[in-house]
């Protein structure tokens, strides 16, 4: 039963790895799955209870002033978007910072660049941008899931639980939350940080 139960953690794991981070909101684009019926699958075979579709780390948070950032095809925050989502950290982290470089105010580039650094695990990096977005949307729900979902990935469960009940406070109706914090004592249990 051990070996099962580890079995199903190491393929949730991978498959979060596989398919990004995931949220609710409207950066849910740079970060959906390959396809649909890829997640039905790999769950359907694994037997788990949590969708990677509804976990992760990555939120779009309220655009702070003026100018909606990324609706150009060919701006900074749309190409990390793309770098993103093929599974290219190095380059989405320097399209990411290009946008917050450019507009310092963007919320959605800080959030953008905090994920690309937890993926690059440069965690003291991925940390300040949080920090950046919070201070100008504030710590809304899914800043505070992807900042919990950032301390997943490092094995930092207290931290981790911390941030995400605080985000469940906030919206305890997300199914993002929630799932995160499924994984989280699933995680926790199995001993290992997800991947």
């Amino acid at each position: 039963m051990r070996w099962s139960c580890g079995r199903v953690v190491l393929a949730v794991a991978c498959l979060l790895w596989l398919s990004g981070c995931e949220t609710s909101t409207k950066l849910g684009d740079l970060f959906q799955s390959r396809t649909d019926d890829e997640s039905k699958s790999a769950l359907t075979d694994q037997a788990s209870t949590i969708d990677p579709a509804t976990t992760g780390s990555v939120a779009t948070p309220p655009v702070a002033d003026g100018e909606l950032l990324g609706s150009d095809p060919n701006d900074d925050l749309a190409l990390g978007k793309k770098q993103y989502r093929a599974g290219n950290f190095g380059s989405a982290e320097r399209y990411f910072r290009r946008a917050v470089e450019l507009h310092p105010r963007d919320a959605e580039a800080w959030v953008g660049l905090a994920a690309a650094y937890d993926r690059l695990r440069r965690f003291d990096f991925a940390d300040r941008a949080y920090d950046q977005a919070i201070a100008i949307i504030g710590p809304t729900p899914e800043v505070l899931n992807n900042r919990g979902y950032s301390y997943m990935l490092r094995g930092d469960y207290p931290h981790a639980r911390a941030t995400l009940l605080a985000a469940a406070a906030k919206d305890p109706k997300n199914l993002y939350i929630r799932n995160n914090l499924e994984l989280l004592d699933k995680s926790f249990r199995g001993g290992k940080a997800v991947q």
